[in-house]
């Protein structure tokens, strides 16, 4: 078989996958009933019928994991060159901060639990591998592969299949946890529907496409396209302009070009949102005349990279990969999903005391899966969004980015104390990630007390 072929196939695989879940879930009444989104359904069937299982089909794991790692960064760079909503609103800020919250205590739980291991049951573990529960739970599986995979290069064998693995049973609590979490909220909290009708209408901010101009001889989704591949060249040799720099500075410098490659889509969102910046004074400006860029393009662009992403990122999975290190691993993510679940009840019904039941759903489900879970989970309880839930949720991630930044750095210091030998830096990590938590609980106000009512 020629070359060529083979990405080719893996994309028709893939969309085999998507078209059977599809009618899987269209058709089978109990499937149309629990919240799974199609995507991770998809996942789990390729997981199945793939090499792991049934050997049906056979996906080359190399070049699913790099479809993931491309895939995601192009999904960010297209929602960063949507035009933004203009509104204000303190949910959003208080959504974001709560998300980061949520990273911040499953770092800390599973980081911690690395530690013990190693200094116990699992001497030969890799030291940061409990950083993969936030990264594969709270921001799903591009960016736990991306990490994973530059830990490769570290010595963490098969370090990006085990970042897909997080983000995998991460998946399985968002929507098997799902079911009881409804149950439990309302039935022994009491909690209800919300009665205000908010209207669906601006959530995605989706515009018409006939905002393009008409007069240009090309395609409106091709004009999209330009500018995402384009930006993602500039991310490319930015990262190459940073590599030739670093690798200057010796090991520690090579160590930080690594982990820049891992965050390309950090940078390509970056440089989505100053090209976005630049559009819009020359639109305002009266320099540009038309407006080439379409939220609804650009919101199908992302959809489709994140649904293909997400059903790679399960189906290429190996379990027998990790067999040295399945037990460990099994241990933080089942321990995760239950923090996590317990976290989104305790801290939403004191961020969020109206519409609770609506707002805890839909954060539990993203921040076990992604906003597709999260928006699967509210559906079973707001199937036309008429909370505010779904607002909080799609816009509270884009503030959380900016809370978001402390943590990232955060992250990485296990890497480096791992890299340079320098144990200390795994303490720094976990005080560090205390604190922020502490900080951010504090934004929250959850440390306030109620005042006695007169």
């Amino acid at each position: 078989m020629k070359q060529e072929w083979f990405t080719i196939l893996d994309i028709a695989m893939l969309s085999i996958l998507l078209g059977v879940s599809t009618l899987i879930k269209s058709r089978i009444p109990l499937m149309r009933r629990f919240p799974i989104p199609i995507p991770v359904i998809a996942g789990f069937l390729g997981l199945i019928v793939g090499q792991e299982a049934l050997g049906l089909i056979s996906f080359d794991h190399v070049r699913l994991e790099n479809m993931v790692y491309h895939l995601m960064s192009i999904g960010f760079i297209a929602l960063s060159l949507k035009s933004k909503d203009k509104m204000k609103n303190s949910g959003y800020g208080r959504s974001g901060m709560f998300i980061v919250s949520t990273y911040a205590i499953q770092g800390i739980l599973g980081f911690g639990l690395s530690l013990l291991f190693v200094n116990t049951l699992w001497p030969d573990l890799f030291p940061p591998i409990g950083l993969l529960l936030p990264l594969g739970y709270g921001q799903g599986p591009g960016q736990a592969y991306a990490t994973g995979n530059t830990w490769e290069g570290l010595g963490f064998l098969h370090g990006g299949n085990a970042g897909l693995t997080f983000a995998a049973m991460g998946y399985v609590w968002a929507c098997i946890g799902g079911v009881p979490l409804i149950l439990f909220l309302t039935r022994k909290k009491h909690l209800t529907h919300a009665d205000q009708a908010y209207g669906r209408e601006g959530l995605f901010d989706i515009d018409k496409v006939s905002e393009l101009p008409h007069k240009e001889s090309i395609d409106g989704l091709t004009l999209q396209f330009i500018l995402i591949g384009g930006i993602y060249l500039l991310t490319y040799l930015t990262l190459l302009g940073l590599t030739a720099v670093l690798n200057q500075l010796g090991t520690f410098g090579q160590t930080l070009a690594q982990l820049f490659w891992g965050f390309a889509f950090i940078i390509g969102a970056l440089y989505g949102a100053l090209v976005r910046s630049i559009l819009d004074r020359l639109k305002n400006g009266s320099v540009m005349k038309q407006e080439y860029t379409s939220n609804y393009l650009l919101e199908r662009v992302s959809g489709v990279a994140f649904d293909y992403m997400i059903t790679a990122a399960i189906a290429v999975i190996s379990i027998s990969l990790l067999a040295d290190i399945w037990l460990p691993m099994l241990i933080i993510c089942t321990l995760g999903g239950i923090l996590t679940f317990w976290y989104c009840i305790v801290v939403c019904r004191k961020i969020f005391p109206e519409e609770t039941l609506e707002n805890t759903l839909a954060m539990y489900g993203m921040l076990t899966g992604t906003i597709s879970t999260g928006l699967a989970l509210l559906r079973e309880v707001d199937p036309h969004f008429q909370s505010g839930a779904a607002r909080n949720l799609v816009f509270g991630s884009g503030t959380g980015l900016a809370f978001g930044l402390p943590m990232m750095l955060l992250l990485n210091l296990p890497t480096l104390g791992y890299k340079s030998n320098q144990p200390v830096f795994y303490l720094y990590a976990l005080i560090g990630l205390v604190i922020y938590l502490l900080f951010l609980l504090a934004l929250l106000g959850i440390f306030k007390r109620k005042k006695p009512v007169a």
